[in-house]
């Protein structure tokens, strides 16, 4: 996941922040309080420009209605689980200070982010894809580059350069079964051929229109 600053930052604290709470929701109640206590640190005290959580045990604890014995216990969890990493520690006249370590967190989180919805699912996917060289589209793992001169063929090969993260995940399990008058394409799922006939039909129409002007297209 990139910094969570700067264009598109808002957006990636809300998912952050969302996925975290949804996978709380999912197990019991003192992993609930747990999270819940973690969102109200990070939303409170985390400084997302410099990754920098800077807090004294005695305002975590007033910040939690705790004492700070258990401060100093859900700290130490959070370190354990690898979701807070110790920078500095806390010395006299100094508090500790904290990173937060958002990989971990989406790693841990990652089967619920459908929980929230395709639309983030796909988004913090990509996200985590590597970027290919600008000057040449590297196919990811799993998904062969595009080759041919079929019309799907030639139509995939520029979605794949367009966003090769997104084509690894929706375009490259689609399967051409009608070429002739009509661009028909076969999905593996119903959930996947909605989820690109909702959000993705444009970027195939537009990709489309440059190798076959006005030819029809249809996701099944």
């Amino acid at each position: 996941m990139k910094k969570a600053v700067g264009r598109g930052g808002g957006t990636r604290k809300y998912d952050l922040l969302t996925v975290l709470a949804v996978h709380a929701l999912a197990r019991d109640k003192g992993f609930q309080r747990q999270a819940l206590r973690l969102i109200s640190l990070v939303t409170a005290r985390y400084n997302w420009q410099n990754d920098l959580l800077s807090i004294g045990q005695e305002e975590i604890a007033r910040l939690w209605s705790v004492d700070v014995r258990t401060v100093k216990r859900e700290m130490a969890a959070f370190r354990e689980r690898g979701w807070l990493v110790e920078k500095r520690p806390a010395a006299r006249g100094r508090v500790a200070q904290y990173g937060l370590a958002i990989a971990k967190i989406l790693e841990d989180t990652r089967a619920d982010w459908i929980r929230v919805g395709p639309d983030l699912d796909v988004r913090l996917r990509t996200e985590e894809a590597p970027e290919p060289a600008a000057s040449t589209v590297i196919p990811f793992p799993g998904a062969a580059l595009p080759s041919g001169e079929s019309l799907w063929g030639q139509v995939s090969r520029r979605l794949l350069a367009e966003d090769a993260s997104i084509h690894r995940v929706w375009f490259a399990a689609l399967e051409p079964i009608d070429e002739a008058g009509e661009l028909v394409l076969r999905a593996p799922s119903g959930f996947h051929a909605a989820y690109v006939q909702t959000h993705l039909i444009g970027r195939i129409a537009a990709a489309l229109a440059v190798v076959a002007p006005e030819m029809p297209l249809r996701i099944l």
